[in-house]
């Protein structure tokens, strides 16, 4: 498909920067709430809800080593355990990673090493299986609310045209909690913020990403679903 980015709003007063063997940084007053995976009828991923609003702060430390006595706030742990939080995920940009679904209504496309198993994409078959029925109506619009939940952004939608099919994020920080598996999940970043490395280079700016906050993921500072193994 055509190398087109996924278009994001200018959010240039918000930051989120990485610190060396330390918390995220956040900056710019980012609106910071706790959400939970909703679980329908047939035990299956659907929905969030959001469960918690933190006060906003014009700048706060968000923990990523896993360890803090006040999450998802640091609180200097990292020191204590001496944590070695050194940046492994590649700067390429998405589409330059991903494989591609075409189906017959929309075409999908997959990171795979960004997936944070929010499970989201197991209903009705599986999103990839949705994909290539998208010919039929309620088979593409599964694949449409499927991707939108998803919140690392492994997976994205697209049109037959190569428009992006993404949902309208203001820009925010979830603080996931997976009450089904029992574990706290990623911090989700969403509305285009960008996120900065320690050596001051931005990571592709993209509307929905995952960031690891137990400390254990191999392609940091990105949630590699490692929290629930």
């Amino acid at each position: 498909m055509a190398k087109a980015k996924i278009t994001v709003k200018k959010t240039a007063e918000y930051k989120i920067k990485v610190t060396k063997n330390g918390p995220y940084l956040v900056s710019g007053g980012l609106p910071l709430s706790e959400l939970t995976m909703c679980i329908d009828e047939e035990g299956q991923c659907h929905g969030w809800q959001e469960t918690k609003k933190y006060p906003v702060e014009e700048t706060y430390a968000l923990c990523r080593c896993g360890h803090s006595g006040n999450k998802p706030f640091c609180d200097g742990t990292h020191g204590k355990v001496q944590f070695a939080g050194k940046e492994t995920a590649s700067h390429r940009p998405y589409l330059e990673q991903a494989e591609e679904i075409d189906g017959p209504g929309l075409k999908l496309t997959d990171v795979r090493n960004l997936c944070a198993s929010a499970r989201f994409c197991h209903r009705g078959g599986g999103t990839w299986k949705l994909a290539e029925q998208s010919g039929k109506p309620k088979a593409r619009q599964m694949v449409i609310e499927e991707v939108a939940d998803c919140p690392s952004g492994r997976l994205a939608a697209w049109d037959k045209d190569g428009k992006p099919l993404e949902p309208d994020f203001e820009p925010s920080i979830g603080v996931v909690e997976d009450v089904q598996a029992g574990k706290m999940g990623p911090l989700w970043v969403r509305g285009g913020i960008p996120v900065e490395a320690e050596d001051g280079t931005v990571y592709e700016i993209r509307n929905r990403v995952t960031l690891c906050r137990c400390g254990k993921s191999l392609n940091k500072p990105f949630c590699d679903s490692r929290h629930l193994k």
